[in-house]
């Protein structure tokens, strides 16, 4: 089981980041006092800015497997830094066959799916059962209805593309009704339809960066059993996108992106006056709001739940990397199928 060490989020724009013996040193204006950090603790590295990070550092991080990945200070991924491929050739050999074979790839990506709508499924259900007086109990219940109507045909569909037309319109019934499940800040937080390239209001920003930090969790969780994060079983080959971290995250969505994003709402941790509108009508969360969602999604992935095929205990940070781990074993035949996270 791999340890659930820190992830260093660096939030300044203008900071650089170097290597000084053991440490990363985060150097920002010249007349504040440098940063510093153990590599030993740390299993990540997140930078929002422009600077960059010296070439020691990268070597560093690579050879002690730290994920290193750079975003703008809007929270648009720009790199991430990869070392020498880790785990077994014949692992790797397993993945590349079924990713080629379609027939394959719909047997992984329909456990995928039946993960992803019974986890938005239950994210209604749970609003239903701790928000009844306070939500469109008849709309909720008729989303909750569909989606369970739709797990059969996704769990028996062999064919790609029907499974990407079946998720596609469960996808389309559960943010139907999203905007439901926000308790507070309605004018500020309102929901009218997911939106992206730029984000167009303030819970699409929010979504966004939360998306892509899930996003960046996966490729490292599959990088480390020795998966290649880049060729996927739904999400098609395409130069520079981490296909098969796309497709781990679609049964985690709603449960660690969305219920955080909620969470962070209806708790009034983030503020409406953390959001700004451009001209061009992108919707930019500003430096502070930002440090607020990130040391939120770190403390989150420290929370513990027990994990519904493993029956342990384990932390919500450990989520990824587990469902990498049983995703490996399907491919090295040691598991007859994919068994998805399915949360209740």
């Amino acid at each position: 089981m791999r340890k659930l060490l820190n992830t260093l989020y660096v939030t300044t724009p203008d900071t650089y980041l170097a290597l000084d013996g053991e440490n990363v040193v985060v150097l920002g204006e010249e007349d504040s006092p440098p940063s510093r950090f153990p590599l030993h603790i740390l299993e990540g590295i997140v930078s929002f800015g422009y600077k960059g990070a010296s070439p020691a550092l990268m070597g560093a991080c690579v050879e002690r497997g730290i994920a290193l990945t750079f975003f703008s200070p809007n929270g648009r991924y720009l790199a991430g830094v990869n070392g020498k491929s880790r785990g077994n050739i014949l692992l790797r050999k397993a993945q590349y066959r079924v990713s080629d074979d379609p027939l394959r790839s719909a047997l992984i990506a329909r456990s995928f799916l039946v993960g992803k709508v019974y986890n938005s499924r239950w994210v209604l259900e749970r609003a239903l059962r701790d928000h009844r007086m306070r939500v469109d109990e008849t709309a909720l219940e008729a989303a909750s209805r569909s989606l369970a109507v739709s797990l059969n045909p996704i769990a028996n569909c062999g064919d790609l593309e029907q499974l990407r037309g079946l998720e596609g319109e469960a996808a389309t019934r559960y943010f139907a009704v999203f905007d439901e499940l926000i308790l507070q800040n309605k004018d500020a937080f309102s929901f009218q339809g997911r939106n992206r390239r730029p984000p167009l209001d303030n819970i699409n920003a929010l979504l966004s960066l939360t998306y892509t930090l899930l996003s960046s969790d996966c490729a490292a969780a599959l990088e480390g059993v020795g998966l290649d994060a880049y060729a996927g079983f739904l999400h098609r080959d395409r130069p520079g996108r981490a296909s098969l971290a796309l497709d781990l995250m679609e049964e985690l969505r709603s449960v660690c992106a969305d219920r955080f994003v909620l969470s962070l709402i209806n708790n009034r941790v983030v503020s409406p006056k953390g959001f700004t509108r451009r001209e061009s009508g992108a919707v930019i969360m500003d430096d502070d709001t930002r440090k607020v969602v990130l040391t939120a999604w770190q403390n989150r992935k420290k929370e513990e739940l027990t994990h519904p095929f493993l029956e342990e205990k384990i932390l919500w940070g450990l989520v990824p990397f587990v469902q990498a781990m049983l995703l490996a074993r399907h491919l090295r035949g040691d598991l007859d199928a994919y068994p998805p996270f399915l949360w209740k």
